[in-house]
């Protein structure tokens, strides 16, 4: 029986968290009144915005920023170790490959450790498993083999959002034929955003098509809303019409959507929860890797339709064409 697990993410953006919800999902039901511990090297946004989600993993808070990205880190974990008393896990499942990250991580104490760093070589026990793209896929494969079991990732239960979330997204989306845009990144170190004007015209051939775009924005993108709002009087801002701000919210509305065309990034991720009709338009990252992956999400990748790296290569007549996939014009 496992009564400690703890799972680590090197991963900074508010996706790389969200990505980790089904899983977190699965080994609650698999692993009955085990005890789930997280470690972040960077903001736990489980106890920040995703709180919302109810996601409910206890933090590991060993006083240390950046965890795994520095040598010392070693030194000084050990010490907390000690210092705290802390028991050992059961299980450690790193999600990440870096080999000084993992070093580090496998000093925590435990009795098992998965990790695909080299190929699982610093598991514990050794595992002889294929690496798949989706790291969720992997861990869970090393698991059954682990524990002899036939797990199956399953979907976050959208139920455990507050109704009052729900609700304010009803109020904010009442009725039907919406369109959803999610355009800016987090990341500004990688080019992922589509041109503005492609999203413009785009938003005009669904306004003509009797659909009303919505844009998923922040409101400390008010100058971008402008613009659009001056090309597009019809747009709709939710997320500027109320005081709650929550990725959860972002995940309700997408339930109010017929279609969302996203960049990579983390409202992707956000939409994804709710399994909804989705096109997203990837460039410099991998698609394979980063994609949602269900029936009705579909992939744009510039690298595979035009051999760039640049997702502005995308023409408006590729989302079109993909568009009419899902709806009927």
């Amino acid at each position: 029986m496992l009564k400690r697990i703890l799972i680590y993410n090197s991963g900074g953006g508010v996706g790389d968290s969200i990505q980790l919800m089904s899983i977190i999902d699965t080994l609650k039901s698999e692993f009955h009144n085990t005890k789930l511990y997280y470690l972040s090297a960077h903001e736990n946004h489980f106890n920040s915005s995703l709180k919302d989600f109810k996601c409910e993993i206890q933090a590991l808070n060993l006083d240390i920023k950046y965890f795994g990205f520095r040598w010392w880190h070693a030194l000084y974990a050990n010490k907390k170790i000690k210092k705290n008393n802390i028991e050992r896990f059961d299980l450690i499942l790193d999600f990440q490959s870096k080999m000084r990250n993992t070093l580090i991580l496998k000093m925590l104490p435990h009795k098992s450790f998965i990790s695909t760093c080299y190929n699982f070589k610093f598991s514990k026990p050794k595992l002889n498993i294929k690496k798949e793209k989706k790291i969720n896929n992997t861990i869970l494969n090393a698991i059954n083999l682990l524990y002899e079991k036939d797990c199956k990732l399953i979907d976050f239960d959208l139920n455990k959002i507050d109704k009052n979330i729900i609700e304010e997204s009803k109020r904010l989306l009442p009725n039907n034929n919406y369109i959803g845009f999610s355009i800016t990144q987090g990341n500004v170190y990688r080019k992922k955003q589509w041109a503005l004007d492609k999203i413009l015209e785009l938003s005009k051939e669904f306004v003509k098509k009797n659909k009303t775009p919505v844009f998923l924005i922040e409101k400390k993108y008010h100058e971008l809303k402008d613009k659009i709002k001056n090309s597009i009087p019809s747009a709709l801002f939710p997320e500027h019409e109320t005081s709650l701000k929550s990725p959860a919210l972002v995940t309700c509305l997408g339930k109010r959507l017929d279609l969302a065309i996203t960049i990579d990034n983390g409202v992707m991720h956000m939409l994804a929860l709710g399994k909804i009709p989705i096109i997203s338009l990837f460039g410099p990252t991998d698609s394979e890797k980063f994609a949602p992956d269900y029936k009705n999400s579909l992939v744009l990748d510039s690298k595979k339709i035009n051999n760039s790296k640049e997702v502005s290569s995308i023409s408006v007549e590729d989302v079109l064409l993909a568009a009419r996939q899902f709806l009927n014009f």
